[in-house]
């Protein structure tokens, strides 16, 4: 009788029962797994549960669920549902370090690349962010530089590559696809590479976290200072060995200026890095893969003939 009266009250208050049930879930079939065998590095105190909501606009007349208040990260793996490429790519949604656009740049871009031989690998990384890893002198960034986040993809790239066999992965052809902040973070993995910022928590860590090759869709804090001289951020250093970089931005972007990708492409091009990038004139800002009146939505078929002009698929 007096677990029964605890339980009513739980319910009535809204307290942890209701909570638990709003954490984001895959759907049927995928199975949600954290990165971290216990609390993270660099763990913060949460502001409360983690909790899924609809975005106040919507994408192509559908609603967007947003993740906020993430503090364990964890995977989500999706595998091919065609012939097996053996290409893995771990996704990024976006959301400005503070929530994830989990279905619009997140489950719907894993579908998308699972129906085209490419397993993908759902990153449900920590959000808001733990603060800043930039190390260089006097360095004021226009937006977080997420510690928390970035050690959250380094890890979730070993883990991929230690699991390749089990996945039938080629651990040569593992990249990132982030959208939005999340191309920020991919952009943060693939010139953050040569260490971990964390302690080594297992063999997975011992496994390199530099991808093979990123794919960056209108993405943020590139841009040293909008207000200033065109400069690269400098807490993202690009050197001749960052991966190969597909780059797609539209030029009315009202929330990423698409001078972030032109800054970014401009540094790939000086250390003589490939690269690829595509300019619309119109699509705005967090259009993910859901088709709109504007040509910008054709952005899927440019990146698979990207994949196969860099060798990863094959014609």
């Amino acid at each position: 009788m007096l677990a029964l009266i605890l339980l009513l009250v739980v319910l009535l208050v809204g307290g942890p029962l209701d909570a638990q049930t709003n954490v984001w879930q895959p759907t049927a079939g995928h199975t949600q797994v954290p990165i971290w065998p216990g609390i993270g590095p660099d763990a913060q105190p949460a502001a409360g549960p983690e909790f899924t909501h609809p975005y106040k606009n919507k994408v192509a007349g559908r609603a967007v669920m947003l993740v906020e208040r993430v503090a364990q990260p964890t995977m989500t793996v999706y595998p091919p549902t065609g012939t097996n490429t053996g290409v893995a790519v771990v996704v990024f949604p976006g959301g400005g370090y503070n929530a994830l656009a989990i279905d619009l740049e997140g489950t719907e871009v894993c579908d998308w690349l699972a129906s085209r031989g490419i397993t993908g690998v759902l990153s449900k990384y920590r959000v808001p962010g733990s603060g800043p890893y930039c190390d260089a002198p006097n360095h004021r960034p226009a937006a977080p530089m997420a510690r928390a986040a970035l050690e959250d993809a380094q890890r979730t790239i070993g883990l991929v590559r230690a699991h390749a066999v089990e996945w039938h992965i080629n651990p040569e052809k593992v990249g990132v696809l982030g959208s939005s902040a999340g191309g920020h973070l991919a952009a943060a993995v693939s010139t953050h590479f040569d260490r971990r910022l964390y302690p080594a928590v297992d063999g997975a860590d011992q496994e390199s976290c530099r991808p093979d090759f990123a794919v960056l869709l209108y993405p943020a804090y590139l841009l040293e200072d909008a207000a200033r001289d065109f400069e690269l951020n400098p807490a993202i250093p690009v050197t001749g060995r960052t991966p190969p970089t597909f780059l797609l931005h539209a030029e009315n972007d009202p929330a990423a200026d698409v001078s972030n990708s032109l800054v970014y492409y401009a540094a790939l091009k000086k250390a003589e890095v490939a690269a690829e990038l595509h300019i619309y004139s119109a699509g705005g800002h967090g259009f993910g893969l859901r088709r709109t009146k504007f040509p910008v939505s054709d952005w899927p078929g440019l990146v698979e003939k990207w994949l196969e002009s860099i060798g990863m698929v094959r014609k």
